[in-house]
């Protein structure tokens, strides 16, 4: 009878269009972040554009969250609302660690492993803009939603193997230079970091398909 009458009442829709906002930004920071690896004199202007969008990424969280506490019915169970906004704002978090990595280090010269890690990122950025929107209609989307996680996991899993590929190509011509190795190695680390973090944004939403079909 409680659900019932749950299922009558008005629902606040806005967390779907605040998801969508939020996603739409990430892509934006991956972009920033995937241009700064083209190494340059154009990198510190793409680090400001990383920073800028976390902070507009931060202001979106922030508005979902609050939006949380107030609303009596949300469209997903509020718990996973707050996991999956968290998990997405944990992806361009750590895009900005890793710009703040290059930054610290004045690498302007990247390899290839690490570019087409960037790549990656991007790929699961414009992934997760692609699944949002469904979960306005998850009982008919969760399939397709479902096929989009498990891209994100595969890509996952090569971006672990170009990690472990670029660590041992840079450990291999940095015998001369040990802080070339060091400040390399910090830079993969935080680009691997960024996918791991957009795989936790994929098990969110497999969770939330799980709970809801």
């Amino acid at each position: 009878m409680l659900a019932w009458f749950r299922a009558m009442l008005p629902r606040e829709e806005r967390f779907f269009d605040l998801f969508s906002q939020h996603s739409r930004v990430v892509v934006a920071g991956a972009e920033a972040l995937r241009a700064m690896l083209d190494g340059g004199e154009t990198v510190p202007q793409h680090f400001r554009l990383v920073t800028e969008r976390e902070s507009e990424a931060d202001a979106v969280t922030r508005e979902v969250l609050i939006a949380v506490r107030r609303t009596f019915i949300t469209p997903i169970d509020r718990g996973d609302i707050k996991d999956l906004i968290t998990s997405m704002d944990n992806s361009i978090d750590q895009m900005q660690k890793t710009a703040k990595a290059v930054m610290l280090f004045n690498i302007r010269d990247f390899q290839p492993q690490m570019r087409e890690m960037g790549d990656i990122i991007v790929k699961c950025a414009v992934l997760v803009e692609e699944a949002l929107p469904l979960l306005r209609s998850i009982d008919r989307e969760a399939t397709r939603i479902a096929s989009l996680t498990e891209q994100i996991s595969q890509l996952e899993g090569r971006a672990d193997d170009l990690h472990d590929l670029g660590l041992k190509e840079l450990f291999e011509r940095s015998q001369s230079n040990p802080m070339d190795y060091i400040a390399g190695s910090e830079v993969y680390d935080h680009l691997e970091k960024v996918v791991d973090r957009f795989d936790d944004v994929a098990n969110e939403l497999h969770g939330v398909v799980i709970e809801h079909v």
